[in-house]
């Protein structure tokens, strides 16, 4: 996945058909064909790159940017950094297979041992493990400032946060407008009858 911003409204109209392209300002290509970017709407795909000279943009162009009109497709691309400009058509890959993995909460043995896995990786990098750790403490404190998370392990806020954003790409949990919660994929992972997690 390619960290490039995509807004919502534009991120809606890729998902629903009525955006095909994406322009953007560079000094060299950011994106390649064949990747993908998750956004709001879904899962992002970019299809083509391609450098083009900013006078043959067209109205076409801005209307299958969802861009309003050719000079506002204009100011949005010399507003930006860059040497070169690029045209890329997009599509829609489908949803965020993390959403679909939060909500769900009848996991099979395949996918939790999968998930296992996974959980497993980052505790045999870290100097001491943390995933059973954090999950355990999330669920018992949902809903509370990542702050004050992050100072009852005697951790500092921000490795904190990025401990919790791994997880949230697992699907175990889910982001609040204040703290976290376990997701329903999470709580049978968490509350796992083996005991290798939560206790």
């Amino acid at each position: 996945m390619l960290a490039v911003l995509i807004s919502p409204a534009t991120a809606a109209g890729i998902a629903s058909g009525s955006v095909t392209l994406a322009f953007r300002r560079w000094d060299r290509p950011r994106m390649r064909p064949g990747s993908t970017q998750r956004t709001t709407a879904g899962v992002i795909r970019i299809d083509t790159v391609d450098e083009i000279d900013p006078e043959t943009l067209t109205e076409d162009d801005a209307a299958r940017a969802g861009v309003r009109s050719l000079a506002e497709l204009r100011r949005l691309v010399d507003r930006r950094d860059g040497a070169h400009v690029y045209r890329m058509s997009v599509s829609f890959a489908g949803p965020d297979p993390r959403v679909a993995l939060r909500e769900e909460a009848a996991l099979s043995d395949d996918d939790r041992r999968a998930i296992d896995a996974r959980l497993d990786r980052p505790d045999a990098a870290a100097t001491a493990p943390w995933t059973r750790t954090v999950l355990r403490l999330i669920a018992e404190r949902p809903g509370v400032r990542a702050p004050d998370l992050a100072a009852s392990l005697g951790r500092e806020t921000l490795p904190f946060k990025r401990d919790v954003r791994k997880l949230k790409e697992l699907g175990l949990t889910v982001s609040l407008p204040v703290g976290y919660e376990i997701s329903p994929g999470g709580v049978p992972t968490w509350a796992d009858r083996s005991g290798r997690i939560g206790t």
